[in-house]
Formats: structure tokens, sequence, C-alpha cells
């Protein structure tokens, strides 16, 4: 789908428009269109440098910053593909370092649109093609491409040769879409997840994965033999832990001290060990284990448990709660949600602002971020251009799990005004999706770079 997208440069606006007016509308999964799209614009995939490959539900975005972050700790110049965007559309696009440039941008989108026409791409397969056209005209060492939905079926997987394939923490996410029952398939719900993961193994390709429930190990495991994937599993073929004030990595080449990750939250620790995991098991390119530890310390990702700034939003609040922290997450699955509620707010009162897409586990998301020791107080918010869950439904399911009190209002800042007068929350955490944590940026004045 096309997210929304827009742009305060009028030339890719154009092509964004264009592209919204013949995308299907929905992401449709299949490798058909987008061969055929790329074929009509020279296979920029087979042209890439060395790309890591990574899927997931959750994590994957923050193992690609630690693995680009490294890279270029390395000296090594780094393409990266990720999504969504939070404020700019070119988020999704790095090249060799930098966000794609408007002037870059436009007509490489225009390129693809011109050829697309009678294929019905959706949104994500016409900017996949882009993006693959700008890394393979641009020179650089390494691509750090992370999958859109899924694996198997998704457009990023179109790449023949990847360098290094790795899988981060799973959980149910895009039901309509990955839970569909084929045959062959697994059955249970989250070992039908892994499948779907694990179909971005190639042969010969190392595929390093997180630690999972025993029938998804199987599961991936199953399909990584199938497709002759060398398999690097946590727990036997690479493991980290906390040591101190640092973390212990292992694998089958020894030991390695790595620091602590700036992002925030203990599942950094994980997707740190994941983006090591990837790069010592490679040998497309040469990175040294002080590089792994830099990019460790220095990787950023934004609206992951990112701190906001002192900001036009942040200034609504009281100082006091300002002093605390206004923490901003987009987590919107059960598994995320999980991730966060253990290492946020502590036994302090706290504030949460949330907001759903009509489509998430609202009550699976809600009952994770009130299971905690403190009270909490909720004020619920639509996102917008969006269909959503209505924000009085999601203060009777905060009620329900024990929210200390519940308030809805339209907009983030008027949710901030809500929390500041009443005085509620030592500390505030604003939730729920992506496409708020957008516009939170946006209007905080911290869009990213």
């Amino acid at each position: 789908m096309a997210d929304h997208a827009v742009s305060t440069d009028p030339a890719v606006q154009a092509q964004l428009d264009r592209l919204w007016s013949l995308s299907p509308g929905a992401d449709v999964l299949g490798l058909g269109r987008i061969t055929e799209l790329l074929a009509r614009v020279g296979d920029p995939q087979r042209r890439l440098p060395p790309v890591f490959h990574v899927a997931g539900t959750n994590g994957k975005g923050s193992t690609c910053a630690f693995l680009r972050a490294a890279l270029e700790a390395a000296g090594l110049k780094v393409h990266a593909y990720t999504s969504p965007h939070l404020v700019r559309f070119n988020e999704r696009i790095r090249v060799a370092g930098r966000l794609i440039d408007d002037r870059a941008l436009a007509p490489l989108l225009a390129e693809v649109l011109d050829v697309a026409g009678d294929i019905g791409a959706s949104f994500f397969e016409v900017t996949t093609a882009a993006a693959f056209l700008a890394f393979a005209r641009t020179p650089a060492d390494a691509c750090v491409i992370e999958v859109g939905l899924g694996g198997r079926l998704d457009a990023t997987n179109v790449i023949p040769h990847p360098a290094i394939c790795g899988i981060a923490a799973l959980g149910i996410d895009h039901e309509a879409f990955l839970l569909a029952e084929e045959a062959g398939t697994p059955a249970a719900p989250l070992d039908r997840i892994g499948f779907e993961k694990a179909g971005i193994a190639k042969p010969g390709i190392p595929l390093v994965t997180q630690l999972y429930p025993r029938s998804v190990a199987t599961t991936i495991a199953a399909v990584a033999t199938a497709r002759g994937a060398p398999l690097i599993a946590r727990g036997s073929g690479w493991d980290i832990a906390p040591a101190g004030d640092s973390l212990l990595y292992r694998d089958t080449r020894g030991e390695l001290a790595l620091p602590v990750p700036t992002l925030t939250g203990p599942c950094q620790a994980e997707n740190a060990g994941l983006a090591a995991a990837m790069l010592r098991h490679q040998q497309a390119v040469t990175i040294d284990d002080a590089a792994i530890a830099d990019g460790i310390r220095t990787a950023t990702w934004p609206a992951r448990m990112q701190r906001l700034g002192d900001g036009p939003l942040t200034r609504r609040l009281r100082p006091e709660q300002r002093r605390h922290g206004v923490w901003l997450d987009g987590a919107h699955n059960e598994s995320a949600a999980a991730a966060i509620a253990g290492s946020w707010g502590g036994d302090a009162p706290t504030a949460i602002v949330i907001g759903m897409l009509a489509n998430k586990d609202a009550d699976g998301v809600i009952r994770h971020l009130l299971n905690r020791r403190g009270e909490t107080h909720v004020v619920a918010v639509p996102v917008p251009s969006h269909a959503h869950h209505q924000p009085e439904a999601l203060a009777a399911i905060a009620r329900r799990h024990g929210a200390a009190s519940t308030a809805t209002a339209e907009t983030i800042g008027d949710a901030l005004d809500l929390i500041a007068a009443a005085g509620t929350g030592e500390s505030v955490l604003i939730a729920g999706s992506l496409y708020i944590a957008g516009g939170v940026l946006a209007a905080n004045g911290e869009s990213p770079t």
C-alpha cells in the first residue's frame, strides 16, 4: 500500500501521485510482477554490491541499523532499503550512506512507472525496483535490505545471491497476508510465519536465526535444509548474553565483548547479536570485530523506544514529565508491545498515548503495555488518514486491562495537553502505530536524516 506518502518536492510528489493512481492499493504477495518489472528496467538486482538480507516480524529494522552502522564503521559505503518511512519517503532508500536526494528520486520513480503500467505492480514493488536501480548505478561496498512483508513472496526476495540472510524475532502480524493456508504450509500460525520468513534462504548462503519456539525452529530448519542453506541458529551456532556492563557474544570463532546498544530495550541486545552473527558468518566483505562493536555503540533507529528531545510537542508537557522522558515507539503488534513493556516505566506512574490501525490486535498490544507494576494512565487517539480502532474502543480495552484512568483526544498534541493538565505519569510513552510515530517526529522537529 502507498502509506500515504507525500513529498515537499513537486517532482517527487507528481510521481508518488502517479504511483498511487496505478497501484492496486494493497500489498499482493508474489514474485511474478516484481520479476517482470525488474526485467523491464534491466534486472538491477543482479548488479548489486554484497547484500545483507533481513526478515522478521520485529527487530529487523533495528538489525539493519546495526548492520549498516558496523559496515560504515569499517569504512565501507553502504546502500540501505528499509520500510516504512516515518516522515519522508526518502528514508526508505539510502544510497552510499545518504538518504536519496529528491533530484535523483523523481526520475527513478518515473523510469520505473513508465514501464509498469500493465503489470499491476504494488507501491512496494515499484519502490523496490527504484531502490535497486539506484543501488546498481551507484558504487558501494554493501547493501542492507529489509524484507517488506513476509519473506518467501516479498518483492525483495528476487536477489539471486545475497552475502548472507538473517531472521529477527517472530510474532503474529499481517495475518491477512501471511496466515492464509496453502498446500504444504504448516498449520500453526507462528509456524507459518516462520515458514514465510525462512523463504529468503538461498542455496549455499548462510541463514542466521534467533531463538524461537521448538516447532518454529524446526519449521525454519526444514526450509533451510530444503533450500540448501547452511543454518546458523542462535543457541548452537551463536549466542549473546549480558556480561556485567557489556554483552558477551559467542560463536565457533570464539568470544567477543560487545557494548550495550544505545538503542533502548532488552530486545536490542538480541538484534545486535543477530547483526554481529551475520557479519561474522559472511565472506563477501571484510569487517573486524572493532567495527562491529562501534556499530552497536553508534546505531540509531528512530521511533523504536526513542527518547524525544525538546520540541513543540514535548513542551506541551510539564517540566517534570519531560525530565523523566517522553518516549516514542511504533509498537503495533503483541510481540513488539511485550518487548518494551518490561523495560519502560518501572514502578512509577506513567501515561501512554496510543492509536492503532484497524487491522491490528489492539487487545494484545494494550494488555502487554499495561502489564507493569506502576499505575498507567491511557489517552487514546485516532490514526489520521487511516482506518483505525476508534479511540473510545481503545480506552475501553485499557480499562478492562486495569488502566488507572482513560481518556480520548483528537490529536497527539491534545493528548499531551490532557496528560499535562492531569499531572499523571512521571514519563510518557507514545505507541501503537508507525504512522503516528512519523507525525510525532515531524511535529517535534525530529525528522530522520
